[in-house]
């Protein structure tokens, strides 16, 4: 088991075992201000979900209204004719056979990777690579669309991917420490906002059980429902 430092055991002291409404718990994140770098604020929702139902698992990406403070690469997967348009909305690779052949060969430094339906194809052939690192094109994220051009610039202005773990939680970045207090209460609304409009019709009983707001490395707040 992980040893816990004094300087978490110090902010945990601080943290009311009583759910606090989402200003209160946002003002307690900003609050912990022991360490030197500015922290990514995550947003941790325990879903009421079985998760061996495949029509209750939930996935999805959603662009917050402020960013979360970090720009992602992001590669496409495109047709000659939108690779030029792909590069100047952000992508730092575009195309299809000379990229398929250099992620086959072990490249792999991007975090997000978009492609056209029309290319999937091709594309697919690397399911065995990008799927287990979580980077794989699927319609279910928005990472395959017929607007490539679009989907690069908003992931890369940091448009959020999430998917449920096999406990029926999902973790999402809502922003950084240093982010106005405004700012985090809005990406989180948003965020939660989201998970109510997209819950899954065969899930029964409590949906929300449970939200949790956290800093890099710090105690995390529950967030009252």
């Amino acid at each position: 088991m992980a040893t816990r430092s004094k300087r978490y055991k110090k902010e945990a002291e601080q943290v009311s075992e009583t759910p606090l409404s989402l200003d209160q718990a946002i003002d307690k994140i900003k609050s912990f201000k022991s360490v030197k770098f500015d922290q990514t604020v995550e947003c941790v929702v325990q879903l009421g979900i079985d998760t061996k139902q495949t029509d209750q698992l939930v996935r999805g990406s959603l662009s917050l209204p402020h960013g979360v403070g970090k720009q992602k690469k992001v590669i496409a997967f495109c047709d000659e004719s939108d690779v030029e348009a792909a590069k100047k909305a952000g992508a730092i690779e575009a195309g299809v056979e000379d990229l398929v052949k250099k992620i086959t060969d072990g490249w792999a430094d991007f975090d997000v990777a978009v492609a056209s339906p029309k290319v999937m194809g091709k594309v697919g052939k690397l399911g065995r690579i990008l799927g287990p690192q979580g980077k794989m094109p699927s319609p279910k994220n928005g990472t395959v669309t017929d607007d490539v051009v679009t989907a690069v610039a908003e992931f890369k202005a940091g448009k959020i991917e999430f998917r449920n773990d096999a406990g029926g939680n999902v973790h999402a970045i809502v922003g950084k420490q240093s982010f106005d207090k405004q700012k985090l209460v809005e990406n989180t609304e948003a965020f939660l906002s989201h998970m109510r409009r997209i819950k899954p019709a065969a899930a029964k009983g409590t949906y929300i059980k449970k939200i949790c707001l956290s800093a890099t490395m710090t105690p995390s707040v529950q967030v009252a429902v």
